[in-house]
């Protein structure tokens, strides 16, 4: 069975090591030590995977410099690996990917600050092939305020506790409202994982078309404020979006402040479950996170995705529904939002629904 995983940081990863000249050789998208490579793709049976360009904005660096930086590199390596792997632009793109034998790449953004509040850069990213763009990450900027802070300075990127709640309220600027409209009006995917609650309420306001939450779970079985209400899942649902079941593992489990936390596929299950019930079975698909996190220690990688499958249907879920959850419902979303930007022109909508 295919999958289709809505977010990895491995090429922002992969792409600090070339910097800092800690990239082995024959290191890259292919092959490489870290959660994701091309080889386990495919062995895990990999349909598309969504690679993030992701910028901390809290390391003092010119952040559209840097996601540019990180393009360039993600082309680079799908050139290099042309014959296993190819960007999708549009809908159609996904499946003449796979009658040709090959897996698909989609670009995305995780932190809209790249941006610096500029329409016009977030046009220029959709042009480089950005489809998808989280509004924020743990910083505010000038779109709106994270569900996070890491802003006093004193959190990193994977660690535990991610730092203080923004203030109550804390939602969308009018700017970050502007963005959001002009995402839709060109076919880029909106993502509310890392944003404030607020700001999810705000999307909800602005927003027509379905959006995603691309690496998120259910608050009501981890209390991560990272993680979504049931009223979030229900409208999220609602509007036709979809959640990315998140494998960080304290995401997943709630465990007292310095206990281990391994992470297991049944507190994934069970988040599955809990939103499905919530939700309906169509809001859920996968959002690793790989190579984000630490890891996770039954899914040490994207080749154990099968196991997950297997997992699923043994806590009750019919083929079908592993299917949607697996590949379909984030195709279902792709084929209404990807086409309907003005780059979009020559390209064929296609049912991806007998894809194995």
């Amino acid at each position: 069975m295919g999958y289709v995983d809505l977010h990895c940081d491995t090429v922002s990863r992969l792409y600090g090591e070339w910097k800092k000249g800690k990239l082995g050789m024959g290191d890259g998208l292919r092959v490489n030590g870290g959660h994701v490579d091309l080889r386990r793709m495919e062995k895990g049976e990999a349909l598309l995977q969504n690679f993030a360009l992701f910028v901390n904005m809290g390391e003092g660096k010119d952040p559209l410099e840097e996601v540019l930086g990180m393009a360039d590199f993600y082309y680079t390596e799908l050139e290099a690996n042309a014959d296993v792997i190819a960007p999708v632009f549009c809908f159609a793109d996904i499946e003449e990917n796979r009658k040709a034998g090959r897996m698909s790449a989609l670009l995305t953004v995780e932190e809209g600050g790249v941006c610096k509040g500029e329409p016009a850069y977030l046009r220029d990213l959709y042009r480089l092939g950005v489809r998808m763009m989280a509004l924020t990450w743990n910083y505010p900027n000038e779109i709106g305020c994270p569900a996070l802070s890491a802003a006093a300075g004193r959190e990193k990127a994977g660690e535990r506790s991610l730092g203080c709640v923004t203030e109550e309220g804390s939602g969308l600027t009018d700017r970050g409202k502007e963005f959001v409209e002009e995402m839709e009006r060109i076919g880029m995917i909106v993502d509310v994982s890392h944003l404030s609650d607020a700001g999810f309420y705000d999307v909800l306001e602005v927003a027509k078309k379905p959006f995603v939450a691309s690496h998120s779970n259910a608050r009501a079985v981890c209390a991560c404020r990272r993680n979504l209400t049931d009223d979030m899942i229900r409208k999220l649902a609602q509007r036709g979006g979809v959640i990315g079941l998140n494998f960080y593992p304290d995401f997943l489990t709630d465990v007292p402040e310095g206990k281990a936390n391994p992470g297991t596929i049944a507190a994934i299950t069970e988040h599955a479950r809990h939103i499905t019930r919530v939700g309906g079975i169509d809001c859920l698909g996968l959002g690793s996170d790989f190579d984000g996190m630490d890891g996770h220690a039954q899914l040490p990688d994207c080749s154990y995705m099968p196991l997950l499958a297997g997992a699923l249907r043994q806590r009750g879920f019919s083929e079908d529904e592993v299917e949607k959850i697996f590949f379909r419902n984030v195709l279902r979303v792709y084929e209404e939002v990807l086409g309907t930007g003005k780059q979009q022109v020559g390209c064929t909508r296609q049912s991806l629904s007998g894809a194995k």
